[in-house]
């Protein structure tokens, strides 16, 4: 076995709990043929409570040292006094500055819309409307309250995001599409436009084709055979763009999440997988959510690691990946893909295929 790696597991809350258990079988060192060390934090709501978020703190100061996380799906409770967002504090903490999402067909699954190749949203992961101040005046409930916020973003969060975009473009041949509401916003939202002018200047040989988001979602919908899409978005706008993307394929429990932080050029320092999708209480033991986008999380997160130079984890995450994908090709797939199999089943059926690879695992 290669040298062990560390990975900072971040537990959750219900189906998001659930979900993680299940996928962290396929990391077994006996199924993977590599050597994984998981430091667990509990991340559930009653935890965050009981030790008022230093369990969060504490998850995302393992995360910088190790540079690598995986984490459940987690409870924001809505209650203004009360532990808040545990994933705005692990982006804040670790630094994090961009958010990857890439749908992509599941086989099997008919989409939505005539989608053919990847589409890949490069979110921005702080400031924009999440942590604006807000404020509201005039008499409360009468026609002359008005509310306001202000927002603030970063020519280093735009400079990631817009890097990132054409580094995920070049790696899958596929084209920058998109971009914010610049001719509306010439100053706020322009500072993301001017950084992805720049970044094209940075790289020529990757196909740049600007376009203000509301045409980007059109052309979404009607685009068939435009090749692989990478689309760079601000924060709110990006939250908005996946969920849509992601359902396009077929669902949002489809593909995984991927948050990564940057040193200052712009290599990656720390990478968090999870899955998009929330808690999802109404399916809480009852086993039959779909793991998809976590058995796809842990790939994501292997992937990072071999990029950082370590040995066997690369065709260990390329082999999670063609079994997850594989299983579902051949209808063992989860009521929501219109399959009739149990989250455990699904799991099982991806590790059989695990077992078949050989302990080396050949490219």
């Amino acid at each position: 076995m290669a040298a062990v790696t560390e990975l900072i597991v971040c537990e959750g809350d219900e189906t998001g709990q659930e979900l993680l258990d299940q996928a962290l079988r396929v990391l077994d060192p006996q199924v993977l043929g590599v050597s994984i060390e998981l430091r667990r934090f509990d991340l559930s709501l009653a935890n965050r409570r009981r030790t008022r978020n230093a369990v969060v703190h504490e998850a995302a100061e393992a995360m910088r040292s190790a540079g690598l996380g995986l984490k459940a799906a987690t409870i924001t409770p809505e209650g203004a006094g009360d532990v808040g967002s545990p994933n705005r504090i692990l982006r804040e903490g670790v630094r994090g500055s961009v958010i990857l999402r890439t749908g992509r067909r599941i086989p099997g699954v008919a989409p939505l819309a005539p989608v053919v190749h990847p589409i890949a949203v490069v979110r921005m992961a702080v400031g924009d409307a999440y942590g604006a101040e807000e404020s509201r005046s005039g008499t409360p409930g009468g026609s002359d309250e008005s509310a306001c916020r202000t927002e603030r973003i970063t020519r280093a969060s735009c400079r990631a995001v817009a890097e990132y975009s054409f580094l995920t473009a070049a790696s899958m041949a596929g084209a920058v599409y998109g971009g914010p509401k610049w001719t509306v916003s010439a100053l706020y939202e322009g500072l993301l436009k001017e950084e992805m002018d720049a970044a094209a200047t940075r790289h020529p040989d990757v196909t740049y084709r600007p376009a203000l988001i509301d045409a980007a979602y059109a052309g979404l919908l009607t685009a068939s055979d435009d090749g692989a899409l990478v689309i760079p978005a601000l924060n709110r706008d990006g939250d908005c763009l996946s969920d849509l993307v992601l359902a396009l394929f077929g669902s949002i429990a489809g593909a995984e999440s991927v948050l990564l932080a940057f040193d200052d050029d712009l290599v990656p320092t720390v990478a968090m997988a999870e899955a998009p999708h929330g808690t999802a209480p109404s399916l809480a033991g009852k086993n039959v959510a779909n793991p998809m986008a976590m058995l796809l999380a842990c790939a994501a997160v292997l992937d990072h690691a071999a990029g950082r130079g370590e040995p066997g984890l690369e065709p260990a995450a390329r082999a999670i990946r063609a079994a997850t994908l594989g299983v579902a090709a051949e209808g063992i797939r989860t009521f929501d893909l219109g399959g009739g199999a149990s989250t455990s089943e699904v799991v099982d059926a991806v590790i059989a295929r695990l077992a078949e690879r050989s302990p080396h695992w050949p490219g």
